[in-house]
């Protein structure tokens, strides 16, 4: 089965929201949680 690659928007979108998350929360596992969180939303 082939993998679905994201377009270059998308991929632009997760990185910059991955900073963000990064910036703005201080515990580990929400920002883990909060990151994934944003790939399910995107698939």
């Amino acid at each position: 089965m082939k993998k679905k690659k994201m377009t270059q928007s998308l991929r632009k979108h997760i990185r910059r929201e991955k900073a963000r998350i990064r910036r703005e929360v201080l515990d580990i596992k929400e920002q883990e949680k909060q990151i994934q969180k944003l790939y399910d939303e995107n698939k």
